[in-house]
């Protein structure tokens, strides 16, 4: 398999208060926040509209589990299918099934640190 990770998808991190700290990334950095963070626009080399997303979670949110981690990180990939059969014959740990939303599939890993890691294939179009 060529293309594993083909970009950074985003970047997710647990807060006590995550209204107050997008507020404080809009007024003193300027991002442009919204109720799920900031979503960073840009285009391939091919030309194609890609986006990255930045995402501050409560820190009480499950949404990480099994990690215990701060943070988890979003790659995109290419043929999400392929790349989690291929990753479980090489013996890394698969977390959950597979969703699929408008926007694209997700699949998740562990790293050997017990990061879980999201896997996004994304569909940008439906973001424009």
């Amino acid at each position: 398999m060529k293309n594993r990770v083909t970009g950074l998808g985003g970047f997710f991190f647990k807060t006590k208060d995550p209204d107050h700290i997008k507020e404080w990334y809009k007024n003193h950095l300027g991002l442009n926040t919204d109720k799920y963070g900031c979503t960073f626009w840009w285009k391939d080399k091919e030309g194609n509209d890609c986006s990255t997303q930045w995402s501050p979670f409560k820190d009480d949110t499950t949404y990480f589990q099994p990690s215990e981690k701060q943070f988890m990180m979003n790659f995109r990939v290419e043929n999400l299918v392929e790349l989690l059969k291929v990753l479980k014959d090489e013996g890394v740990t698969i977390v959950g099934k597979i969703e699929e939303y408008d926007y694209g599939k997700f699949g998740w890993i562990l790293d050997p640190e017990g990061n879980k890691l999201e896997l996004w294939e994304p569909v940008d179009k439906a973001f424009l």
